[in-house]
């Protein structure tokens, strides 16, 4: 492969039906990666073994094709991919960049003074980070492996669209989970993994992601994959300015067919990002 190919990814997660914001995100991903005469994949992030069903899978390349996506390579199932994501927590775990951590959810927030409401993951407050576990304590209880960020560093990037973004190690993000306690991947190392072993030269997402690609160069540069270009994208509103989520089924790529809306209609709705 030439250092000069773009290779870009549309990566949905079948936890529930595609709406207008997720295509107007993979339609940019799709026209940056065509102007740049290179590679687009199809990743399915299918590890919420939970929320993701066969038939959000069968309906999300259903809608995607119907819509006018096309892609060079996929669909990729993360769900086969376990095994690679085992070597790199393998290889961070022996690097000494991780921590286990017996904290729940409930208790980082009532350990944190100001809780950080509506994040994907809070700021976690330290407490299992300087604790030397034995085998023997850990054994039966509910871990969750965390990367330990390094104090005080900031992490820059130059982004495609909202130009240079720096983050802070331990006031922006805390140390973050990277393997879960119900043995899953965590979403910042599966997709840091997939962008390496794929070679992904630039990530195109929503601007709510902002937050993960800061931990994430961090993830890229402990496991010695280069860093790809990010893009973030303006996420879509509804009428009442609350981002659309999978529960606003009227804006879902399905209603939206099914009312007799064409794609080439909804696609010229798009605003220049």
């Amino acid at each position: 492969m030439s250092v000069e190919e773009y290779r870009g990814r549309l990566a949905p997660s079948p936890t529930g039906f595609l709406h207008l914001g997720h295509a107007r995100t993979f339609w940019i991903a799709q026209e940056r990666a065509r102007a740049a005469g290179g590679k687009l994949i199809l990743r399915i992030e299918d590890l919420d073994r939970a929320r993701c069903r066969k038939e959000f899978v069968d309906a999300c390349l259903e809608d995607l094709a119907w819509f006018g996506f096309t892609w060079d390579d996929g669909p990729i199932f993360q769900s086969d991919r376990l095994h690679l994501y085992r070597e790199a927590f393998a290889k961070l775990r022996a690097g000494g960049f991780l921590f286990p951590c017996v904290c729940s959810r409930a208790d980082v927030m009532r350990a944190l003074q100001a809780p950080h409401a509506g994040e994907d993951e809070p700021v976690y407050p330290g407490t299992c980070r300087h604790k030397n576990f034995s085998d023997e304590e850990l054994r039966g209880r509910q871990v969750n492996w965390r990367f330990r960020v390094p104090d005080d560093w900031t992490v820059t990037f130059q982004d495609g669209r909202m130009l240079q973004q720096a983050f802070v190690a331990g006031r922006d993000f805390g140390d973050f989970v990277i393997w879960r306690h119900d043995d899953v991947p965590s979403y910042q190392l599966s997709v840091v993994v997939d962008d390496g072993a794929m070679q992904i030269t630039e990530v195109v997402r929503g601007e709510d992601l902002l937050r993960s690609t800061a931990r994430q160069i961090l993830l890229y540069d402990a496991l010695g994959f280069g860093i790809p270009k990010f893009y973030h994208c303006p996420l879509m509103l509804d009428d009442n300015g609350e981002r659309l989520a999978k529960r606003h089924d009227s804006l879902s790529l399905r209603q939206l067919r099914a009312q007799g809306r064409t794609p080439k209609s909804l696609r010229a709705a798009f605003r220049p990002s």
